[in-house]
């Protein structure tokens, strides 16, 4: 997967590097293309070009494919290529593709991709389809075509790439509640991961769900309960206060989905009150679903860690959810996850610090979206020193795959240890 990615990200450097994919008076170099490439394939959405205006058609075509590619995974997207091109899929390939997925089993996981692939290209036509009825009478029936099928795409695929130059993002739709509700459904559809969306679509019912599923669902219910009425009670008197009552809630309701993975906007993110800021970051840090487009630690390490100090405050040794006892090994990697994604997070900070020059808030949100690969940002991006641009691929890229499958990836020798030590106690607290 690590060297699937890294070609894929020389290709599409390479095709945006060409005449063919700037503007006049654009700017296609290495940095930048190398950049925008990462940021689309790995579904971040940061850029430090404006993407409607510096990107040709041609440009905006490439950086669409390599979403789409990006969204569905290198794995899931060989492996769609080679079903349509008629070839069998070996046992070494659905091993591999059990990896990428998460799956517990590699049995079913090429239906698997080829439902939730199904079901993506469903919710992104329909996305479409509505985004067109604001989008054509706004630009006409070719660039409004377009502009939906584009938008749709980047939503679902929770990239936060836009075409409506100067950086703007969606800020001329803040009130228009069709186009907002629209865009957040499909953010938080394709957050929510292929497991989940093949067991939603399939019917089954709520009782037969898999735990996966139930733990998705309800920590993402639980996380929007309380990320909307904070977002509108502290934004109500300050950048949400030209909205109407109704408005606010959408902007709210918008800002609690898109902050988890998705990189749009419709309230300029400078804007927001630092207390949302705060919350933002925290929002970034724990991401969507597993084998969704998403990023963070994913809402079950979330869910598992919440549920680990739920149960020492118990005094149970066992992490309980739904009458299920989460392995121990899932616990041990929940809280590996997390601390290494927080470390990561704090030393891309600290770097930017010495390298770029803005307050101190403005680097730990953009390091956090960075290496939750939202998109987020507080303008900081256009404004990144080459050494700061190189260190946001490099966190964009690990985010992408996953801070363990990096380290796995990089670890060639695995030695099986038989010696344990005694146990000896050290003091908490």
């Amino acid at each position: 997967m690590v060297w699937g990615f890294l070609f894929l990200i020389a290709a599409g450097t390479l095709l945006l590097s060409l005449p063919i994919s700037v503007r006049p008076g654009g700017d296609n170099g290495l940095l930048t293309a190398l950049f925008t490439t990462t940021s689309a394939l790995c579904v971040v959405g940061l850029v430090v070009v404006d993407t409607g205006t510096n990107w040709s058609t041609f440009g905006h075509v490439v950086i669409l494919l390599m979403i789409m590619v990006g969204g569905m995974g290198f794995m899931a997207a060989a492996t769609l290529i080679l079903v349509l091109a008629g070839k069998r899929i070996g046992l070494r390939q659905r091993l591999l593709i059990q990896e990428s997925l998460g799956q517990p089993r590699a049995g079913g996981v090429v239906s698997l991709i080829i439902q939730g692939v199904a079901i993506a290209l469903a919710v992104e036509c329909l996305c479409a389809l509505v985004l067109a009825a604001r989008f054509i009478p706004d630009f006409g029936w070719g660039h409004g075509l377009w502009m939906s099928i584009f938008h749709s795409i980047s939503a679902f695929n929770n990239a936060g790439f836009d075409l409506f130059g100067d950086f703007r993002s969606l800020t001329a739709y803040t009130d228009d509640v069709l186009i907002s509700l629209v865009i957040a459904v499909s953010v938080l559809f394709g957050g929510l991961g292929f497991i989940v969306l093949v067991e939603l679509c399939t019917g089954r019912s709520l009782r037969k769900l898999s735990l996966h599923s139930k733990v998705v669902l309800a920590t993402t219910a639980i996380l929007l309960a309380l990320s909307v009425p904070f977002i509108f009670l502290v934004e109500y008197s300050h950048s949400f206060a030209h909205l109407s009552g109704a408005g606010k809630a959408v902007a709210s309701f918008f800002q609690a989905v898109t902050a988890r993975s998705a990189g749009f906007s419709t309230t300029p993110t400078g804007d927001l009150h630092p207390a949302t800021l705060f919350f933002t970051i925290g929002l970034m840090f724990i991401g969507g679903g597993p084998s969704s487009v998403a990023g963070g630690i994913k809402v079950t390490t979330f869910a598992i860690l919440v549920l680990l100090v739920w149960s020492l405050f118990r005094g149970r040794s066992d992490v309980d959810v739904a009458r299920r006892r989460i392995p121990h090994h899932l616990v041990v990697k929940a809280v590996s996850l997390a601390l290494i994604i927080g470390f990561l997070i704090m030393l891309v900070a600290a770097i930017l610090c010495i390298t770029e020059e803005a307050d101190p808030l403005t680097i730990l949100f953009e390091a956090t979206s960075a290496v939750g690969i939202v998109g987020l940002s507080m303008g900081l991006t256009p404004y990144l020193s080459p050494v700061g641009k190189l260190l946001i691929i490099v966190c964009m890229f690990i985010g992408r795959l996953g801070p363990l499958t990096v380290a796995l990836a990089l670890t060639y020798h695995h030695k099986k240890y038989r010696l344990r030590y005694p146990e000896e106690q050290v003091l908490f607290g």
